[in-house]
């Protein structure tokens, strides 16, 4: 299938560079534009696309394929879109070994868009480690982020974490205390990008009226990643003493990815995940303040 597309407008009359003809193909790649086996169009088409020489393509289209988007780039006829990489989609690993990798590849993209839903921000931190570091090393610069986040309200009875038995106000004071400690990291991590990039952030917080007994995260409406929370019984040493407690380790639930350029059925459930998404953060959540 030989897929062509709109021409695109080059701003202020300047001719797009190398990086920033991938990084359109890229982001059609992502939200499933393009797709798995699809051809692009020859050199010479895209290069009247984007009003530039055909270097500057192919060395587009080398960035491209170096991240294995792209297969057979060096060949006479135009490069497929490749298979995404079968660990990622057949394969679910844990979240805190999963997530990060795909955060990485989501903030390749000119415009970062995240959304989650899950307990507490702890999975979300280590996961922004490496395209923070990139970021700040000039390997990538996203022109804008915007981070929703959905986590559960300080005024409901969680399901979970809750006490074994007995008075439940230290093991929901310390669930609270991690929710604000750690979505206040993530804030600041991400808004301090205005002041040393000059990147536009957006970190916004919304309060559930329930606790989620999954988690979730929608990275650029393109794909969506989903865990079960499992709930176990354990304890934890504090200052107070020992809390027994029923209680989920997110960062060991399995976390499985659905990409919309995986096929209809993948697409569906990323394109439902949105959805329910964008109606729960418009509807029945309130404003959060992290304190």
């Amino acid at each position: 299938m030989v897929v062509t597309q709109e021409n695109v407008a080059v701003n202020g009359g300047s001719r797009l560079t190398h990086q920033e003809i991938a990084d359109t193909l890229r982001e059609r790649i992502r939200a499933g534009d393009l797709k798995a086996g699809d051809r692009l169009p020859t050199q010479a088409e895209l290069a009247e696309e984007f009003g530039v020489e055909r270097g500057a393509v192919r060395q587009a289209l080398r960035a491209l394929q170096d991240a294995g988007l792209l297969t057979n780039v060096s060949k006479g006829s135009p490069p497929r879109i490749a298979e995404p990489p079968g660990p990622t989609l057949d394969e679910p690993q844990p979240t805190m070994v999963g997530l990060g990798p795909r955060m990485t590849e989501a903030f390749s993209c000119p415009h970062v868009r995240v959304d989650a839903a899950c307990l507490t921000a702890q999975s979300l931190l280590p996961a922004l480690a490496e395209p923070l570091r990139m970021i700040h090393e000039g390997r990538i610069r996203p022109d804008r982020i915007d981070f929703r986040v959905l986590l559960p309200s300080r005024d409901i009875n969680l399901a979970f974490p809750v006490p074994v038995e007995g008075d439940g106000d230290a093991v929901h004071n310390r669930w609270l205390a991690m929710r604000n400690a750690q979505g206040q990291v993530l804030q600041y991590n991400l808004q301090g990008l205005r002041s040393t990039h000059k990147i536009e952030v957006n970190v916004t917080f919304r309060a559930l009226p329930f606790t989620p007994p999954v988690k979730l995260y929608l990275l650029n409406e393109a794909e969506a990643l989903f865990a079960y929370y499992m709930v176990t019984r354990r304890e934890e040493q504090t200052e107070s003493g020992i809390l027994d407690m029923y209680d989920a380790v997110g960062s060991e639930s399995l976390l499985f990815s659905f990409e919309k350029r995986a096929g209809h059925r993948d697409a569906a459930f990323v394109e439902q995940s949105q959805k329910w998404f964008n109606a729960l953060w418009e509807t029945i959540t309130t404003d959060l303040t992290l304190s």
